[in-house]
């Protein structure tokens, strides 16, 4: 499969897209376990069927230490025993900040407060930051069919 636009390649999508690498890069510098960076972009990534995300957070997490048992069980997080309450709060938060559009309220009340029982608030805000971020680069992805497979754990950085 063959991408619609080189996203990288073109000088304002390339611009533009630098700016979100940047972004994720601070917040992969955030008090916000790496552990659950990786859970949360993998699971954001799975909901809006971007190939091309769900290939590099595949192995960005299992570079980073991420058990394949966990990071398999992502897709059905609600059903496995493999996660922490606070890993669960992070990808309820992930699910329905990334499904805006399934519910007429957004994130639930019930949802932020039990993802503020396991979060500060510098933690919430770049779980925040980090929704929005993987939603767009997945909305890019999918947009312009970005294969997937090739991925090499560093690419980006």
């Amino acid at each position: 499969m063959d991408a619609r636009l080189n996203l990288m390649a073109s000088p304002i999508a390339g611009k533009a897209l630098k700016h979100f690498v940047a972004a994720g890069k601070a917040l992969a510098e955030s008090s916000l376990p790496l552990a659950t960076q990786h859970l949360m972009m993998l699971r954001a990534s799975q909901i809006n069927g971007c190939a091309g995300c769900i290939d590099m957070h595949t192995k960005d997490a299992a570079a980073a230490g991420e058990t394949s048992v966990r990071i398999n069980l992502v897709a059905a997080w609600r059903e496995a025993t493999v996660f922490t309450d606070a890993e669960r709060a992070a990808l309820e938060l992930t699910e329905e900040g990334t499904r805006i559009a399934d519910a007429a309220g957004g994130v639930s009340d019930e949802v932020w407060a039990n993802a503020a029982k396991y979060y500060d608030e510098e933690q919430l805000a770049a779980l925040v930051c980090s929704i929005a971020i993987i939603n767009a680069f997945n909305r890019a992805n999918v947009i312009t069919q970005q294969p997937a497979g090739n991925y090499q754990v560093g690419q980006f950085d």
